[in-house]
């Protein structure tokens, strides 16, 4: 059982390489290539006209759908590896196993419950399988679970999948014996230290804006300051060179 001191501290932890990472993305990032993958057409027909528009719109949206994934990384899976008693498991797409005298238990985390589609379902079901057949020495039941850190669904193996499925506080109580320990999480991220890192981010945020925008400026704006959007086009979808 973790006490309500030792979780603090692990989400102190967490929180802290979150945020890392986080800085460390916008600090490698390569303006260039978020541009090529993003649609010029619609920031014209949004009436853009402010490289610092186009850079912060970049920078949040690149952001956002990365953040899920590192938040998922850094902060959930150790989370549930120190309060599950788990180790890291030995085989790739199984992120924690449990080991007792009679069950081995292979946990696949997810953050939330964004659905899988029929070719991720094959393939996490692969893995689990790729699992269950290295594990076959130690005669133990085998339980693989897909356990998400937030939502509400659950479901059990289907004729398509062999694993568990368990969501948020289901996902949380299974883990920890604790009914409650949903909530307990939550109540552990400190929002002193949340503003603390928030505002490191803010510097390195604004940073990062300055830097893109001075190199937007001088690539893809004409000498009176307006975007050139057919440079911006070319570079974008021109036929390569």
């Amino acid at each position: 059982m973790t006490s309500p001191n030792e979780l603090r501290n692990l989400v102190a932890d967490s929180l802290s390489n979150f945020y890392s990472q986080r800085i460390s993305r916008l600090d490698t990032l390569k303006l260039r290539d978020v541009l090529r993958k993003k649609n010029p057409y619609m920031f014209k027909a949004l009436g853009v006209e402010s490289a610092t528009e186009i850079v912060e719109g970049l920078l949040r949206a690149f952001l956002s759908s990365s953040d899920e994934t590192i938040f998922g990384n850094v902060f959930f899976e150790p989370i549930v590896k120190a309060v599950s008693g788990g180790v890291v498991s030995p085989t790739e797409g199984v992120d924690i196993a449990i080991e007792t005298d009679t069950r081995y238990t292979a946990i696949a985390v997810k953050s939330g419950p964004n659905p899988f589609n029929s070719s991720q379902v094959k393939r996490q079901d692969q893995e689990f399988r790729t699992l269950r057949s290295r594990l076959m020495k130690l005669q133990k039941q085998f339980d693989p679970l897909l356990g998400h850190c937030y939502g509400r669904r659950s479901g059990e193996p289907t004729d398509k999948r062999i694993y568990r499925i368990r969501m948020g506080q289901a996902f949380w109580a299974e883990l920890t014996g604790d009914d409650d320990f949903y909530l307990k999480l939550m109540d552990a991220i400190s929002v002193k230290i949340t503003q603390e890192h928030r505002v490191k981010y803010h510097v390195a945020w604004e940073h990062a804006v300055n830097r893109y925008v001075q190199e937007f400026t001088r690539d893809f704006c004409a000498s009176n300051g307006a975007i050139d959007w057919s440079k911006l086009l070319a570079f974008n979808s021109g036929r390569p060179r």
